[in-house]
Parts: structure tokens; sequence; C-alpha cells
């Protein structure tokens, strides 16, 4: 068991940083005064989940699941 907690750490850790520099990558949120103009509705706007920021949004959210689980995994495996 303790081999399996050390991998789970490890992949934990790992997960952690990946986690951090990809939400540091990602553009705020911000629309501005674009959003009154209309600028959302550009073709980048529309076809936002294939760019690159919506590559991220994706992998945020796979990370974060990741991160959530074992957070749970690893708190039940200390506490036995």
């Amino acid at each position: 068991m303790d081999i399996l907690r050390i991998i789970l750490t490890i992949i934990y850790v790992i997960d952690c940083i990946g986690l951090t520099v990809v939400v540091l990558m990602q553009e705020g949120k911000d629309a501005g005064l674009g959003a009154i103009a209309g600028a959302a509705d550009t073709y980048w706007g529309q076809n936002r989940g294939r760019s690159m920021e919506g590559g991220l949004e994706r992998a945020t959210k796979i990370m974060a699941g990741l991160f959530f689980v074992l957070s749970i995994v690893l708190v039940m495996n200390f506490i036995n």
C-alpha cells in the first residue's frame, strides 16, 4: 500500500503543478466594451471550443476533477 500511496502522491503533485500552470495561462473573462458592440459573436467567439482557450478550459476541468478525486483518495488512504 505504501507504493500506491507514493505513486498517487506523485500524480497529485504533478496534477497540482499542471493545474496551476493551465489556470495561469488562461485569459481573463472580461469582455469589456466589446460585448456591447457584439464582438463576442465573432468567428473566434463562436468556435471557442476548438481554439487554444477552449482546450485550456477543457484541461482545467479534467485536471480539477482529477485533483478532487485524488484528494479524497489520499485522505481516505491516510486515515486508514
